[in-house]
């Protein structure tokens, strides 16, 4: 764990309209890190909650501008990239990190960012909320767009 979260109330969004957005690898990890998301949304009476699959991480940018295209209020991307053999890892990493960036300036929207880059599963199933785990990345993605809502 690289540290102890700030102590956070959950702000109140009852009108607001979040899309989960998640990669359709590690589903495993990525349904433990939409349940964390969920769990804050609902904890925050957000009443309409959307997910939606991409292929990979590298797709989420995309599929958060179409949803603020379409009137969500906030973003909350989750996904795992693990580290491999070859460099692919390094540019899936630096491109959906750039790529939420640049939606959500472009758009002046959150996106609460989940997406997990692990150099193995251990590190995964710690940060991806399940019971036993250290940390809850679903959980506190959902909590910072939330929090600028």
């Amino acid at each position: 764990m690289a540290g102890h979260a700030p102590v956070i109330e959950v702000p109140q969004a009852p009108h607001a309209k979040v899309a989960i957005i998640s990669s359709s690898w590690h589903l495993d990890i990525c349904n433990d890190l939409i349940a964390g998301a969920e769990r804050a949304l609902k904890a925050a009476k957000v009443k309409k909650i959307s997910v939606k699959f991409v292929p990979g991480s590298f797709e989420i940018p995309l599929a958060a501008q179409h949803a603020f295209e379409k009137g969500y209020d906030a973003v909350v991307a989750v996904g795992l990239v693990l580290e491999g053999e070859t460099p692919h890892f390094d540019y899936v990493c630096q491109g959906v990190t750039q790529g939420v960036m640049d939606v959500q300036l472009k758009f002046s929207k959150p996106i609460g960012y989940g997406v997990l880059m692990c150099n193995n599963l251990d590190q995964a199933i710690a940060r991806c909320g399940r019971p036993g785990s250290k940390e809850d990345k679903g959980y506190d993605s959902a909590i910072a767009a939330l929090s600028l809502i």
